[in-house]
């Protein structure tokens, strides 16, 4: 008897848990030089939110970026993200004050704290989004910047001035309740 009470106080939770999540979350950067504009988009984004807690995590996978130049994409993977040792850029983390917020179909601005890592290289982040409920969907989308340095991704010289030292994020999602 004991064990049964013990197991429905542990899966009980886990099943009612409000979470939304995607596979198919897109992610695009795009980096601003007076030599070349660069520009890449990721549809292989997976996000999961806990609608009771606010807590957000995203995995993106390195080698799902396309450019429309496949030597771009050859470079990128190989000699800058060196996606066969990194192959994921991640975020853990939350929407800060998350209890204040109610979803609605008008989108909200929020922020979001918390890990982000890209290269190996773990960095606290605090940026803006925007969250709103359609059709019984959470959607969201931010539009940050990182600068390259911050992550160890070494630009070689050949190519330095190709390659913006800020590059611009964007982010666009649709999550489905579990």
């Amino acid at each position: 008897m004991k064990l049964k009470i013990i197991f429905l106080f542990i899966i009980v939770p886990l099943i009612a848990r409000d979470i939304y999540f995607t596979r198919s979350g897109k992610v695009s950067f795009f980096s601003a030089t007076p030599i070349e504009d660069i520009k890449a988009n990721n549809d292989q984004t997976t996000c999961v939110l806990d609608l009771e807690t606010g807590d957000v995590s995203f995995r993106i996978p390195i080698l799902g970026f396309n450019f429309p130049n496949s030597l771009m994409q050859e470079h990128f993977n190989e000699n800058y993200m060196e996606s066969d040792i990194y192959p994921n850029a991640s975020f853990k983390g939350g929407i800060k004050n998350w209890r204040e917020i109610v979803l609605t179909e008008t989108f909200q601005e929020v922020t979001i704290e918390g890990t982000m890592k890209i290269h190996g290289v773990s960095k606290e982040i605090s940026e803006k989004g925007r969250i709103s409920l359609s059709k019984g969907n959470v959607i969201g989308d931010s539009n940050f910047q990182i600068m390259v340095a911050d992550y160890d991704i070494e630009i070689p010289r050949l190519v330095r001035e190709n390659i913006a030292k800020i590059i611009n994020v964007d982010i666009e999602l649709v999550l489905k309740k579990k």
